[in-house]
């Protein structure tokens, strides 16, 4: 699989999608610039991403639809007992979210191909300190909500299976906890996590593609939407 160089994806502010000339003035010829990204902006988010982790992702802004193209052997995993080599990383797209009570949620498919291929929202406070919700291949090969906590080592959970490539992720912020759910039509969300990081300190949330045990994983994130306040109820589906 090509591997993309990390994109300056942007939109004209007045047609989504439209390609805006390069630097030189010559039309670009893919709506994702290839120059280092320093920042990246999306509609739905009232804060800007920056790239972290390495290998870097292939990105892509289209009618305001992010996709991430996941290098071969990315994942993000502590296991708890024990690693076996390196830790693993994953290049990533994070942002300083504000302190106070907020969702974030996306419609997330993924093009599977591989165990683990995965596209994630992701909690970050820092290397031992993170967590992860993801629409994942599982080990029998069928698209899976998945989520991972890690305070120093990761506990990890296959929640439910779904029968499309693609499903609906929210993350929850609410006082010091946190909150994990997933909805197949963005009307009834199940809750999949309630849990801390364990930290004090700032948190920082964005996306990822991940592709642990393939060649590589395009996920693609539509309907991007951020909201102040989190539900009452966190286990009434709201």
């Amino acid at each position: 699989m090509r591997r993309l160089a990390w994109g300056r994806c942007r939109e004209h502010p007045r047609t989504a999608g439209e390609v805006i000339p390069d630097d030189q003035g010559a039309p670009a010829s893919h709506p994702c610039q290839t120059t280092e990204v320093a920042a990246l902006n999306l509609p739905g988010l009232p804060f800007s991403l920056s790239p972290e982790g390495d290998p870097p992702p292939g990105c892509r802004i289209l009618n305001g639809v992010l996709t991430l193209t996941g290098a071969a052997g990315t994942d993000l995993f502590i296991d708890p007992a024990g690693p076996a080599g390196p830790l693993p990383d994953a290049g990533r797209f994070v942002g300083l979210a504000p302190a106070a009570d907020f969702t974030l949620h996306a419609q997330v498919s993924v093009e599977f191909a591989s165990m683990y291929d995965a596209g994630v929202l992701l909690l970050w406070a820092g290397p031992a300190h993170w967590a992860k919700l993801c629409l994942e291949y599982s080990p029998q090969l069928v698209p899976t909500a998945v989520s991972v906590v890690t305070r120093t080592t990761s506990d990890d959970c296959n929640s439910f299976e779904v029968s499309e490539a693609s499903l609906w992720l929210r993350i929850t912020r609410s006082g010091g906890a946190w909150a994990f759910h997933a909805s197949t039509d963005a009307k009834w969300w199940r809750l999949l996590r309630y849990f801390t990081l364990g930290q004090d300190g700032p948190v920082k949330v964005g996306f990822l593609a991940q592709s642990p045990t393939g060649a590589g994983c395009t996920a693609r994130f539509a309907h991007i939407a951020f909201g102040t306040g989190a539900p009452a109820n966190l286990r009434d589906g709201s």
